[in-house]
């Protein structure tokens, strides 16, 4: 409206903290607000990743351990540039094409870290970044046995799903499509299947183009969202962030709500009782 006056800095704080859903995610020992997962790969500079992040009011953090991922061109160390009086850092084993490899990798970066915990990839190969189950299942297995809490990327089939958490995954994590796609939820009925099975938190990740793709995952009733490119690799990376930050937000506060049915024909918004009628 002609006017009206454009919302400040502090009135879109003070907004975020009332839509905020109360109740905590709760991941092994962990506890978080946000439900919003960042990645720190893929940005221009370290500088731009701390706005990101700091833009997506999200609270965990993930790491490529791989020694090759913690350096920039200048040789300047990542962990340098992420305060972890404000993040959690989660590791994870990205790059790893098979279970030993993805085993040694989540075994560094709890102790590099000083975690107890990991999100483990085992990928099948370079060109579709798909994971591989059985290598996948394998780690799981081994890195629970170990008294790791372990956050596992796995593709959307329910069946798989559901043998990982049997396996002792702390959280499943389906791919909404495939690793820096941006395709969005390409297999919601999928997801849906795995999020009634499941007695874990089922966080989507993978996938994720923009802010509608993470309220979509969300509106399905997805406890979270992680992604990375969507934010790394967008125009304006910290206005991106910001746009996945209240679309967690919409999409959990809408799931709790409950939406409508479908329905094919129209219901009228207003009452017919009571109408003026002609005389």
């Amino acid at each position: 409206m002609a006017g009206m006056a454009r919302p400040t800095e502090k009135t879109l704080k003070m907004t975020d903290m009332m839509q905020k859903p109360s109740e905590m995610l709760k991941l092994g020992p962990y506890s978080f607000k946000s439900r919003l997962f960042v990645g720190t790969g893929k940005y221009a500079t370290f500088e731009l990743m701390q706005e990101a992040l700091e833009a997506s009011g999200c609270e965990v953090v993930t790491v490529a351990v791989r020694r090759e991922r913690l350096l920039d061109a200048r040789q300047r160390n990542i962990l340098d540039f992420l305060d972890r009086k404000k993040y959690t850092l989660l590791p994870n084993t990205a790059g790893c094409f098979n279970a030993e490899d993805a085993i040694r990798v989540a075994r560094l970066g709890a102790e590099l870290l000083d975690l107890t915990w990991v999100k483990l990839e085992v990928l099948a190969d370079k060109q579709t970044l798909l994971p591989d189950p059985l290598g996948t299942l394998q780690a799981t297995e081994a890195l629970v046995k170990e008294g790791l809490t372990v956050l596992v990327y796995t593709n959307d089939d329910p069946v798989m799903a559901k043998r990982l958490e049997e396996a002792g995954a702390t959280s499943v994590m389906p791919a909404a499509a495939p690793i820096g796609s941006g395709q969005g939820v390409l297999n919601a009925n999928n997801i849906r299947i795995i999020l009634e099975r499941a007695t874990v938190p089922i966080i989507v990740d993978a996938g994720v183009g923009t802010a509608s793709d993470v309220t979509i995952a969300m509106e399905l009733g997805a406890e979270g969202v992680l992604l990375n490119t969507g934010v790394a690799g967008a125009k304006d990376p910290v206005r991106m962030a910001r746009a996945m930050k209240h679309a967690i937000i919409a999409g959990r506060e809408a799931y709790l709500a409950g939406r409508i049915p479908k329905k094919l024909y129209a219901t009228a918004s207003s009452p017919t009782e009571g109408t003026i009628t002609a005389s």
